[in-house]
């Protein structure tokens, strides 16, 4: 099926939407935010919840987040989190607000796809993944790795130069928009100029030329709709690429300001055939070229039977050929 925002197809797992690939980074951002944006006085301890089952006790509101459990604390019950005494060492416990989600973010850890109990370490150049220590040594022994950090250091410019390539994509894209929009504004003043020379020229003869006026505005109401639905397909393209871009600048942005190096070696190879993608996919080659619309009023005294109200000339720029075409109306 068709991705719902840059179209790309994708096969569905058989074992439906929930076995596709996770995003971990984008998971951790919401999770982080919704911690982060509850104010304290909708939540409640989740540690004072549990002891007070029966609804006899008191619930105190919650202060603080313990990173290790992912739980909302009173300042009471976070203090045994923060004892060393704790299976593991102290928890990471931060107080709760909207300062929280950068932290919970480069806090927290991330999971080897393979082994869920241990902490990804390395990068592995050959396949392009972050792996665990155990990963290492087994299935990616003789292979080329190196440190998260390290690499993630090594990939920021590249990402980094992607983006900035991207903008300048999007400030292509909108130019390109802006110039298709005044010309249809430009071709409509036009038209409609055209209309009122076709109703005035009209009026002077209206019992004698009814029937060639209603012809002649046909016409030109059939060229301006083509022409109106010749725009729309120039601009489908534009602000679909345009759509893609500007996620793709958002997503980049919030990867490089707020991503572990984890997050940032998991996205930047798929980040960089995206970008690509894009950038080779020059949808500003494309343009809005609308006919050229002109009318000459008839000359009352060389006027004919034929020949009642004027000529309605339409001289397109944008056919196949390059050469101009004209529809004469008489």
């Amino acid at each position: 099926m068709p991705c719902p925002l840059c179209r790309k197809e994708f096969k569905i797992p058989p074992e439906g939407l929930g076995g596709l690939q996770h995003h971990f980074f984008i998971q951790h951002l919401v999770d982080a935010r919704n911690v982060s944006t509850k104010s304290t006085d909708e939540q409640l301890c989740q540690a004072c919840l549990e002891e007070n089952e029966d609804g006899e006790g008191n619930v105190s509101a919650a202060t603080m987040y313990c990173v290790d459990c992912s739980e909302s604390l009173c300042e009471k019950c976070s203090r045994p989190h923060r004892r060393t005494t704790m299976k593991g060492g102290a928890h990471q416990v931060k107080p709760l607000g909207a300062e929280l989600e950068q932290e919970l973010i480069q806090l927290r850890g991330s999971s080897c796809d393979k082994h869920k109990d241990e902490q990804v370490k390395l990068y592995c150049y050959d396949c392009n993944e972050n792996i665990c220590l155990m990963c290492s040594a087994v299935k990616h022994r003789n292979h080329n790795s190196g440190e998260l950090p390290e690499v993630a250091e090594s990939l920021r410019p590249a990402i980094d130069e992607d983006d900035t390539n991207i903008l300048s994509g999007i400030s292509r894209v909108q130019k390109q928009s802006k110039q298709t929009d005044q010309e249809v504004q430009k071709f409509t003043i036009q038209v409609e100029s055209v209309e009122k020379m076709v109703l005035e020229a009209g009026e002077a003869i209206k019992r004698l030329v009814d029937s060639q006026v209603g012809e002649c505005l046909f016409k030109l109401q059939s060229v301006k709709s083509e022409s109106a639905k010749q725009a729309e397909i120039v601009q489908a393209p534009l602000q679909l690429t345009l759509v893609a871009m500007e996620s793709f600048h958002r997503y980049s942005r919030e990867l490089l300001d707020k991503g572990r190096p984890s997050d940032i070696t998991r996205a930047a190879s798929e980040l960089h055939k995206r970008a690509t993608e894009l950038l080779n996919n020059d949808v500003t080659s494309v343009q809005y070229c609308p006919p050229h619309v002109t009318f000459t009023p008839a000359d009352v005294t060389q006027l004919t039977p034929l020949q009642l109200i004027g000529k309605l000339a339409v001289i397109s720029s944008g056919n196949e050929s390059g050469m101009p075409y004209v529809i004469g109306l008489m």
